[in-house]
């Protein structure tokens, strides 16, 4: 029973890391993509930091996918090495959590002060 949990969490791990993959390609191919299109467009400079807020948005969903991965893997037979990997896994994104949620309300601030000027 044991073996047929191990095989099954190495497939758990393999596809949520493969999705992992995926989000964090798609969220990269937006942004460029849009990055592209705002400059050959010549958009201002709000609508390019709206771009990378939104690509933080994909980053932070891809690495919480290989967050889960490695808590899956770690989950079956954890070693010292794991456990170390899981932990700086999780500062980082906590830390990326942080500073992208501190960006999100600089811009809805900014959006709140400027929707004030203009109905003044």
């Amino acid at each position: 029973m044991k073996e047929l949990l191990v095989v099954a969490t190495e497939y758990a791990v393999l596809i949520v890391n493969a999705i992992a993959l995926l989000t964090i390609f798609l969220g990269t191919m937006e942004a460029f993509f849009t990055a592209l299109w705002m400059l050959f467009t010549g958009r201002d400079g709000y609508r390019r930091r709206a771009i990378w807020l939104r690509y933080a948005h994909w980053l932070v969903a891809g690495m919480t996918f290989q967050l889960a991965s490695d808590i899956v893997e770690t989950s079956i037979a954890p070693t010292w090495d794991d456990l170390g990997r899981l932990a700086v896994i999780a500062v980082i994104r906590t830390g990326l959590n942080f500073f992208l949620e501190r960006d999100l309300s600089e811009i809805r601030e900014r959006q709140r002060d400027s929707q004030r000027t203009q109905s003044s």
